[in-house]
């Protein structure tokens, strides 16, 4: 049996309909899909995971500041791209014998 569907109307801030767009795109459904799914898991008392808390204790204790994280993103991003096109690959952190 099909879930009844009533159809409505927000007024969303920019910001949150692109998050939405974003997630749905994630998960491979419609807005409207992500929507429902955000709302299920916030109304089933679904709390942030672990993983989310151990983040938030290491954003907290590094204290980067936001220019700080904008660059951090940046160096992680060019070195993401330079390993997808073919780039240097990752340095090797364990000491290596040279053999003649």
């Amino acid at each position: 049996m099909a879930t009844p569907r009533i159809k409505t109307t927000y007024s969303l801030p920019v910001e949150t309909v692109a998050a939405l767009d974003r997630l749905a795109s994630r998960w491979g459904v419609s807005r409207s899909e992500a929507l429902v799914r955000a709302v299920a898991s916030v109304d089933d008392g679904e709390s942030p995971t672990d993983a989310l808390a151990a983040l938030e204790a290491w954003q907290s204790a590094v204290a980067l500041d936001a220019a700080g994280a904008r660059a951090w993103q940046a160096a992680v991003a060019d070195e993401r791209d330079a390993r997808e096109i073919g780039g240097p690959p990752p340095v090797r952190r364990v000491a290596e014998r040279r053999v003649d």
